[in-house]
């Protein structure tokens, strides 16, 4: 065994390995749920008589849902065990997406998304404020680079097995698979995840709305959470109409979304560990900017895009994909630097609550700017782009601020760790 090997294999221990494969397999469980909504888009529009108007609410729906529930588990969020309240809400999260199975309508499906959004809205901040809890800053880039490699996942295994079950059986099939896999993975959580409390030693806040009032009303946090809102709109105005652009606008068929979906995903997938990495050794900050600029040219060409060849379609989608998982993990990892210890729940529910409200209004303008015709071709796509390309650029001006915060914090722990252990005693 070289030193090189040794060295890899010590960075995680085995449990930390087991940690980073759940929370990603819990992640792909949450974001496939969201972003089967996208490939079925053209279904259910049709099976349902649903128009764009009314899609863009079942997506808002959830997000809105998702949003008032971290909120108002924000004061909580830091006062139990975190394996309990992954469960409780992973739970509700299963029972709402199997609501959405049997949905016979539109107004049962919105409801059911809603429901779902109430317990799956919080269990991204729940699963970040484990990871902050678990693992050092110099290494989150790489585990945020695992665990968000579960949106890759989501497109290679989930999105073309989820198409190819709506085909077959009916849209309800792919929620039935999710709340399946979903209850499997929730008991492995029960049996095998060690408790997560040490930041119940330094929490004293004893009301969970003075934590709450505590939390939002920091300077340094407000800053963050507005970044959160712009690194919402981007996947929140595309995604969902983004099946119905690539039939009606680009000529493909159903046939060759999974194909799609699928390929993109690979590339996703070989990405983002290797783009955490990076972001951990440049710096996160760097990879963010590197991604934006990636992810704006891409936005420009693709919304503008008419009968495009399946080929050139899977080569542009590859790139943007490339773009926008730089950003989401570098910026990820970045934000769990910017909570204290005691703070860190609170933190990550209401950033998840922010992310989820926002995209829920970009969703729904999204909805009120592009105009489907007669012929279901969509109109006014290529405006929805400018409005993305729009928020990365002031994106990236918000997060230069708070990487120049979370360095300056780092540093300043270093310097008291160095004060303390520096002292020379007197002698006489």
């Amino acid at each position: 065994m070289t030193t090189q090997q040794h060295i890899k294999e010590k960075v995680f221990s085995s449990y930390q390995v087991f940690i980073i494969a759940i929370l990603a397999i819990l992640q792909f469980t949450i974001i496939l749920d969201f972003m089967v909504l996208s490939p079925l888009g053209a279904i259910l529009m049709k099976e349902l008589n649903v128009s764009t108007r009314q899609f863009g609410l079942v997506v808002s729906a959830y997000a809105f849902s998702a949003g008032a529930a971290g909120l108002l588990a924000a004061g909580f969020a830091d006062k139990f065990d975190r394996k309990k309240l992954l469960l409780f809400f992973y739970t509700g999260f299963i029972i709402g997406t199997a609501f959405c199975a049997v949905a016979p309508n539109f107004h049962f499906l919105l409801i059911a998304r809603i429901i779902t959004g109430l317990f799956g809205g919080v269990i991204g901040s729940i699963s970040f404020a484990i990871i902050t809890d678990l693992f050092k800053l110099e290494v989150r880039g790489r585990v945020m680079g695992y665990v968000q490699m579960a949106f890759a996942v989501s497109q290679v295994l989930g999105i073309p097995v989820g198409l190819l079950l709506a085909n077959k059986f009916g849209w309800h099939s792919p929620f039935w698979m999710i709340a399946g896999f979903g209850a499997i993975l929730g008991m492995l959580i029960l049996i095998y995840m060690r408790p997560v409390n040490e930041h119940l030693k330094v929490q004293h806040d004893r009301s969970a709305f003075k934590h709450l009032a505590a939390t939002i009303s920091k300077p340094n946090y407000i800053r963050a959470f507005l970044g959160t809102t712009l690194l919402a709109t981007g996947g929140f105005m595309l995604m969902p109409f983004g099946s119905a652009f690539g039939i009606h606008n680009m000529g493909l068929t159903m046939e060759q979304l999974p194909i799609l979906y699928g390929v993109t995903g690979v590339f996703s997938m070989l990405f983002g560990p290797i783009t955490g990495k990076l972001s951990d050794k440049i710096g996160k900050y760097k990879m963010f900017v590197a991604g934006s600029i990636i992810s704006i040219i891409m936005v420009a060409i693709y919304t503008n895009l008419e009968t495009t060849p399946l080929w050139l379609v899977i080569l542009i989608n590859v790139i943007l994909f490339v773009g926008i998982s730089s950003r989401m993990i570098a910026a990820s990892a970045l934000m769990t630097a910017v909570p204290q210890i005691q703070d860190r729940g609170a933190f990550m529910s209401i950033n998840a609550a922010v992310q989820q409200i926002s995209g829920g209004i970009a969703a729904y303008v999204a909805s009120l700017i592009v105009v489907e015709t007669s012929s279901g071709k969509l109109n006014h796509y290529d405006t929805l782009g400018y409005v993305v390309i729009a928020a990365m650029i002031v994106a990236a001006f918000l997060m230069f601020w708070i990487n120049k915060y979370v360095t300056h914090q780092s540093k300043q722990d270093k310097e008291i760790k160095v004060d303390l252990h520096s002292e020379i005693p007197v002698e006489a």
